[in-house]
């Protein structure tokens, strides 16, 4: 299952840059699959719709993954909202965000950054632990350290550090993200990562894990595509394969 206790959205790198002339919506379908583990395969969709204006970014999503094996327990839908922004405090950048959902979950970051060229950031997000869709896969009530370079406004290479400081203090992510501007239409961006925790199996053993995922995102402006393998996903024993399309408008 992809059902963990926390969320937190926390941007790969704070240094993620746009095309020209964005569109203002977002849409984005999300197709997901779960496998391994000895445990039975399962299959998720996720709608996600986000709205970019001067009051920031606000979004709404749905998941629903159909029950396995006619077992209820592993049925899930949930609905879910959330807002960020990004505030300029001289040569500081403030990045607070806010995150709801149905079944009682709520949660938020605040990050900060500095920096042009070279920049450097940290973050903490915090939830009230109540059951969530972790479709971003990070640990969520965590602390977060990011830098990198940007060598120019279409092509950039982050790394971004993320440590569970609640639940799981041994489970971190470190992502190496290189973003690449074909065209003023076009670009790719690639996010390597390495995860370690420890993973608790169905009958309880414990096992620690050191391994690497790759997303990869391509680009059309109004367009785009995005393919991923995350394993162990949320630090359970499956591995899951992700794609994802989505269009601005």
């Amino acid at each position: 299952m992809i059902a963990r206790q926390a969320l937190l959205v926390m941007a790969c790198s704070f240094s993620s840059f746009a095309f020209a002339q964005d569109p203002s919506f977002k849409l984005t379908t999300g197709m997901y699959g779960l496998s391994g583990g000895d445990q039975p395969s399962a299959r998720g969709l996720d709608i996600n719709l986000r709205n970019t204006s001067k009051l920031g970014d606000l979004w709404l999503g749905g998941y629903v993954q159909p029950a396995v094996n006619n077992d209820e327990t592993t049925r899930l839908k949930q609905w879910r909202t959330g807002w960020d922004n990004t505030f300029s405090a001289g040569a500081i950048r403030l990045q607070p965000s806010l995150q709801a959902a149905s079944g009682g979950f709520w949660g938020g970051s605040f990050g900060v950054e500095t920096g042009e060229t070279w920049y450097a950031g940290i973050g903490l997000g915090r939830t009230n632990l109540r059951p969530y869709v972790n479709l971003n896969f990070d640990p969520n009530d965590a602390l977060m350290a990011s830098g990198g370079y940007r060598f120019s406004s279409h092509q950039s290479l982050g790394f971004q550090w993320v440590r569970d400081n609640r639940l799981n203090p041994d489970q971190r992510h470190f992502h190496v993200i290189y973003r690449q501007g074909l065209s003023e239409h076009e670009r790719v961006t690639f996010d390597v990562l390495s995860k370690a925790g420890n993973v608790t199996d169905g009958a309880g053993s414990v096992q620690k894990i050191n391994k690497l995922g790759l997303s990869a995102t391509y680009d059309w402006h109004e367009k785009f595509v995005r393919v991923s393998y995350d394993p162990n996903a949320n630090f359970g024993v499956q591995n899951m394969w992700r794609f994802s399309l989505g269009t601005r408008f």
